[in-house]
């Protein structure tokens, strides 16, 4: 098993893309309207240029309208080239931005071996971004391996939520329920006023909450998904694997709060992941 602190340094790393403050400007100057085409593209441009269904599917917790509004016009609009490029220089400046001249060649290196290893059957989104050629930099190279290990983790995780009965919008509640997103989750995920009243009428009708506050009851089924994603991930990480993660979590955390520091991203925020 893994640590919660190597998780969240993946998380911190890979998540700079979204946070950045030119994110919507430059999806816009390759052709893309508005900062959710260019969340949407840049995130399943990996798989290739996927259908609307396909990518509502792997992400899990959007609402089918907010991405079909994003896809397939993305792919007439800018191809997955440029979206990829794009997506690859953000992360660049963006993490480069905190963290400055610190050198992270090794470390890179190691989370890329480790990534190199992972066993990906059923992990689709790590998957395809593990099939996108790794960058030549080292800052490159570290966003890179951080964002197959983030989408593992993903895949894993939205496993654990489907059998534990959870849809996209139920899953968002409980996040909101349990305090770990902002209230606002349905708002940033595309879900409407009545999805939402309907999500949390699924929690209460599972015992897992009173009104719009998680209980006893809710607070330790939330628990038993994080520790079934731990396992889950676990198990796709053999020994050398697990060492190599142990070995480079102090490292990659130091990154991380270097990131969290400098603004690269903020805490709480709609990921629900807590800070490194």
């Amino acid at each position: 098993m893994t640590t919660p602190e190597f998780w969240r340094s993946v998380e911190a790393i890979h998540s700079t893309v979204y946070f950045a403050p030119e994110a919507k400007d430059v999806y816009q100057a390759i052709g893309l309207k508005g900062y959710w085409m260019g969340y949407a593209a840049s995130r399943s441009a990996a798989l290739g240029t996927p259908h609307p269904e396909v990518v509502t599917a792997l992400f899990h917790g959007f609402a089918p309208r907010l991405i079909a509004r994003a896809l397939p016009d993305a792919w007439s609009m800018a191809s997955r080239d440029e979206v990829l490029a794009t997506r690859l220089d953000l992360a660049r400046t963006a993490i480069t931005r905190a963290i400055g001249s610190r050198e992270v060649a090794r470390t890179a290196d190691t989370l890329g071996r480790l990534a190199g290893q992972l066993d990906l059957g059923g992990k689709t989104l790590a998957a395809a971004h593990r099939t996108v050629p790794v960058p030549a930099d080292p800052v490159g190279r570290l966003w890179h391996a951080a964002t197959v290990l983030r989408e593992y983790r993903g895949d894993c995780h939205v496993a654990v939520l489907v059998s534990a009965g959870l849809d996209g919008a139920s899953a968002n509640a409980l996040a909101v329920a349990a305090g770990l997103v902002p209230r606002n989750q349905w708002e940033v995920r595309g879900w409407t006023e009545d999805e939402w009243i309907a999500a949390f009428g699924r929690l209460e009708q599972f015992g897992w909450t009173e009104g719009s506050v998680v209980n006893a009851t809710g607070r330790a089924a939330r628990g038993r998904i994080e520790d079934a994603t731990d396992r889950a991930c676990g198990a796709g990480l053999d020994q050398e694997a697990t060492a190599r993660a142990y070995a480079v979590t102090p490292e990659l955390t130091a990154i991380a709060q270097l990131l969290v520091d400098g603004g690269a991203i903020a805490y709480p925020n709609p990921t629900g992941v807590p800070a490194p």
